[in-house]
């Protein structure tokens, strides 16, 4: 009972959270104000909240990192997948090696192998946050782009570095050669059981959908139980989980575009998957606000046994982690910016220089978040032989204060280095777009002339198919009329089409509100009105969807 209760009051936390972010007048990240009442809750109640790191690790990794590569846009990892390898994997390896050094030379009690692992679970990135941060500035697609495509990649492999240096802390033994062969079989064997599971599961569930039908409830709880078969399975064969729930992902993105599943299936698919990724990013951090405190009791205990009394060293320790970060980000992503634009002159292509303020900004975009402190919370509790592992709650505790510096850090210095910031320009994609509207248009007036042919074929009121698919067909004429149209015609065409769609946006609202009005009158029954708002709710998703 006191389980449940616990829960349920962590997702009231994170609801509450959510309102406090819009009503507090300057911009906060959401993540701060999660973490804040986390802490507010600690100082009034005490939860304890112990979950072991297994669990822990089981219940919030894969389903986020399984909608990560399920959401992430595939051109844009196509595209930059250059720049994109090598932040997410040249700059981890660099970071842990660089951070790993560093921290151990601070802190001499924390044993190389731990200080590896905090730095290995420091190095993944959060664009999550960073986006919540410049949703008020402007930020080049681009650059969102490859910072998504990074976080994702460098999720696994800073996640994967940390699996090993814990390995290393607990057995004391590390081989170079058997970390690169390990490493290759798990990060293969991760991807390919994603792949696989992905694929095996909804080829199954097309076909039965296909044979009996589909339902709704049935599919997105499958879609919810992918990331923890993909996870489960790679574990139990000793490869990757968290290769195995991105790749599944991925896979995912390819899979849906087959378009078996019913419309109403994928508008509630996401709306429950929208629900799923606030709740357990919230859940997160609003348990390291509760468990803030007990984090710098322990944290101070093991500053005491490095020599230093005063537990102002742990700010000093977490300021200089954070430094050191971002000037090792800042260094790698100049340095990769170099051998681009040299590539580029290499091979005739015309390179845009982008300025410092971008530059800058690119590495102060390295947010830590979700990821790190889930990451950092499944340290083993105990060594093999029994006694604790090593400095566990001063890791924990600096994984925490770096989560925090960098977000605030972000929040401050973004919104200055994007603002009035000369981007460079965005490729257009509208002449696609027209072209993919036309063929869509077309095929849609085939289907609906078979369609006209077939419903009223030996039927004596021929003349109302033939009326009523007039009326269809000329709704994708105008549309084929519009988008064929090029130059200052087309602008004045796609202005009205929004005038079109605002206008319709005004009706839809108002047809709503005459629904409930006579539900709030009793003349309408409770089922009806359910019906007819969703027709208007689906009905507006589609028109404000370019909002």
């Amino acid at each position: 009972m006191e389980t449940i209760s616990t829960a349920l009051l962590l997702l009231l936390a994170v609801v509450v959270s959510g309102s406090l972010g819009r009503i507090i007048p300057f911009a906060l990240p959401l993540p701060l104000v999660q973490i804040a009442l986390g802490a507010a809750i600690a100082s009034v109640a005490t939860l304890r909240v112990e979950l072991s790191p297994e669990i822990f690790f089981l219940l919030f990794l894969p389903p986020l990192l399984f909608l990560d590569g399920w959401r992430i846009p595939k051109e844009g990892l196509l595209r930059d997948k250059g720049t994109i390898l090598e932040l997410a994997l040249g700059l981890v390896v660099f970071t842990v090696i660089g951070v790993g050094f560093l921290i151990h030379w601070m802190i001499p009690a924390m044993p190389l192998a731990v200080a590896f692992a905090l730095a290995a679970i420091v190095s993944p990135t959060d664009p999550i946050a960073v986006s919540a941060i410049a949703a008020r500035v402007p930020i080049p697609k681009r650059l969102m782009h490859i910072l998504e495509g990074e976080s994702l990649l460098n999720d696994a492999s800073g996640l994967v570095c940390m699996r090993f240096a814990v390995a290393a802390a607990l057995t004391g033994t590390f081989s170079l050669t058997d970390a690169v062969g390990t490493f290759v079989w798990v990060a293969v064997g991760g991807i390919a059981i994603g792949v696989s599971v992905t694929w095996s599961v909804t080829t199954v569930k097309n076909w039965l959908s296909r044979q009996f039908g589909e339902e709704t409830g049935s599919q997105i709880l499958i879609s919810l139980l992918i990331p923890f078969a993909a996870y489960l399975l790679a574990e139990h064969l000793h490869c990757s989980g968290i290769l195995a729930a991105v790749a599944a992902g991925m896979m995912m993105s390819y899979a849906e575009q087959t378009g078996q599943a019913l419309a109403v299936t994928r508008v509630r698919r996401s709306a429950v998957w929208d629900t799923v990724q606030f709740a357990a990013n919230g859940i997160i951090f609003v348990l390291l606000g509760e468990q803030l405190p007990q984090i710098v009791a322990g944290a101070a205990l093991v500053v005491r046994e490095t020599g230093h009394h005063d537990p102002v060293w742990l700010v000093f320790y977490v300021i200089a982690i954070n430094l050191s970060l971002a000037l090792l980000r800042l260094v790698w992503v100049w340095t990769s910016l170099r051998f681009t634009l040299f590539r580029q002159a290499r091979q005739g292509e015309t390179a845009v220089v982008p300025g410092w303020r971008l530059i800058v900004a690119t590495s102060l975009a390295g947010v830590r978040g979700t990821i790190t402190l889930a990451g950092i919370l499944t340290l083993p509790l105990v060594m093999n032989d029994g006694s604790p592992f090593p400095a566990r709650d001063l890791a924990i505790f600096l994984a925490a204060g770096v989560i925090i510096v960098s977000l605030v850090a972000a929040s401050i210095g973004l919104p200055f280095l994007l603002h009035n910031l000369e981007l460079p320009p965005e490729p257009s994609h509208q002449e696609e777009e027209d072209r993919v509207r036309i063929a869509a248009s077309q095929a849609a007036i085939k289907a609906v002339e078979r369609a006209q042919h077939d419903m009223g074929k030996g039927k004596s009121d021929t003349d109302l198919y033939a009326d009523a698919g007039a009326r269809i067909m000329e709704l994708y004429r105008r549309r084929i009329d519009g988008r064929s149209k090029t130059g200052e015609e087309g602008k004045l065409v796609r202005k009205i089409e929004e005038i079109e769609r605002l206008l319709r946006l005004a009706g839809l609202r108002a047809e709503r509100e005459e629904v409930y009005r006579n539900a709030r009158s009793h003349q309408l029954t409770d089922e009806l009105t359910q019906k007819l708002v969703r027709e208007v709710d689906l009905m507006e998703a589609r028109f404000a969807a370019n909002t």
